[in-house]
């Protein structure tokens, strides 16, 4: 009997929703999870989209990847930053270990996928895409199948940060009904072995929404027209997973993934303005208002530490010999890095409470580092707080984000599902991120790669 796997990824699904909150809306989850193994799927460091799904199918940790969130330094310049993509994997994929194996995948809507490499089997690139008219689809005949299939399909939707909520969670339905459409459509017509695809809905929803469901959210409105909006998610996502099982047989392999989690945001620390007042960054001059972060405004010849924005905050130091104008020295660096990590990590609010920081070492948890890592990794509040960038607050504190509305920020446990018929059922202790491209291997009976870091669940 043919063996396959199917794999669906719901980006940011958290495990507090899917296994209580909204578990008696969700049948077809339920009846999984009854009838395999589920859990807690703890994610990367850090807990992020990018390059999160692409550590999961490769079983390999960012710094080994080189890739360290949606946008990396391209060398020790102060600007020079890219987005990351396909061609920055250098490791081999799940699809790509299957194929070498003379299996057949679909692969839909997994980032960091754009754009389409040739492999065996069938592509359809992820939100990172930057329109319908780029190189999205292998075989690139596949984009016209799309149009006839779905011809509403999203890669994404484009402004999801928005304070049009209304308008915006009917966009996410009807974005995750299509690509439920189109991923029926490719399970019955295309040749497979393994089919993994990722819905960005999920992901979408709880940035926008999680103040309206979440009770202890400091933004919480309890009467909210919002405050059903999560669930109804749920309950579609839930009904499109359903009818998309109608489209395997008994023996087929199913996991359910996340690559993270979420939790409510309780503000933003201003990375830059909080460095500025420790000395550690000097800018040309005092902005006026609220700006975005530019090189362009830091005096480097007085400046030791910058930081970048972003879900997680990243520090870089202004190293001698490594950026144009380095003010640390070689000698220094460890002082100044381990100075940072003990200041950032006792960082109060307003009320001089302790948010528990938590700060990393990019060596000390990544097996290599490749390109260029931040030289630290902070999770402001434990993540309760996302990192901002601009300056010009005259506070280190903001309950306002810089890019626009967002009620969350990504936690560090996502959830899975797996259902194969054999293994025992029920929750089980938590597993790795790492762990599903070895499960997944060991399902086909193919070595599991000694590069790998994972280990099969079952």
């Amino acid at each position: 009997m043919r063996k396959r796997v199917l794999i669906i990824g719901w980006d940011c699904a958290a495990p507090e929703l899917v296994f209580d909150a909204f578990k008696a809306d969700m049948p077809n989850t339920r009846r999984l999870m009854e009838e395999g193994i589920y859990g807690e799927l703890e994610s990367t460091i850090p807990p992020i989209t990018v390059p999160a799904w692409m550590c999961m199918m490769t079983s390999r940790d960012p710094g080994e990847l080189g890739i360290y969130g949606f946008r990396n330094r391209k060398d020790y310049s102060y600007d020079a930053m890219t987005i990351a993509n396909a061609h920055a994997i250098k490791v081999p994929t799940l699809w790509d270990l299957l194929g070498q194996a003379g299996k057949k995948s679909v692969v839909l809507g997994v980032p960091l996928t754009y754009p389409a490499k040739p492999f065996p089997g069938w592509m359809v690139t992820s939100f990172l895409t930057p329109n319908l008219n780029s190189q999205w689809t292998f075989p690139r005949r596949l984009s016209r199948e799309i149009t006839q299939v779905a011809s509403d399909y999203m890669i994404d939707i484009p402004n999801f940060r928005t304070d049009r909520r209304a308008e915006l969670a009917q966009q996410l339905l009807k974005m995750t009904a299509e690509r439920f459409k189109l991923a029926r459509y490719l399970l019955e017509t295309k040749d497979w072995d393994l089919f993994t695809m990722v819905e960005m809905g999920s992901d979408r929803l709880h940035h926008a929404f999680w103040r309206f469901w979440d009770k202890t959210h400091p933004k919480y409105e309890p009467n909210s027209p919002f405050s059903e909006t999560m669930r109804n998610y749920y309950r579609a996502l839930d009904a499109e997973l359903g009818r998309t099982l109608a489209c395997v047989d008994e023996d087929t392999t199913v996991m359910i993934v996340s690559d993270h989690g979420a939790k409510r945001m309780d503000g933003g620390i201003c990375v830059n303005e909080w460095l500025r007042q420790h000395g550690y960054l000097t800018l040309k001059r005092e902005p006026q208002g609220i700006t975005r972060w530019t090189s362009d405004l830091v005096d480097w010849e007085k400046t030791e530490v910058w930081g970048e924005g972003g879900y997680y905050g990243r520090i870089f130091i202004n190293v001698e010999g490594r950026e144009p104008h380095g003010t640390v020295s070689a000698g220094d660096y460890e002082n100044v890095r381990d100075e940072l990590k003990a200041r950032l990590e006792a960082i109060v609010d307003e009320a001089g409470v302790s948010i528990g920081t938590r700060v990393f070492k990019p060596e000390a948890v990544y097996r290599e580092c490749r390109n260029i890592p931040p030289d630290l990794i902070v999770y402001f509040g434990n993540l309760f707080w996302r990192s901002v960038g601009s300056v010009g607050y005259n506070s280190i504190y903001t309950y306002e984000n810089d890019t626009g509305p967002d009620d969350c920020n990504h936690a560090e446990m996502g959830m899975f599902i797996i259902k194969n018929g054999e293994q025992a059922q029920g929750t089980v202790s938590s597993k790795s991120l790492y762990d599903i491209a070895p499960t997944v291997l060991n399902e086909f009976d193919i070595d599991i790669p000694v590069a790998m870091q994972g280990h099969p669940i079952f």
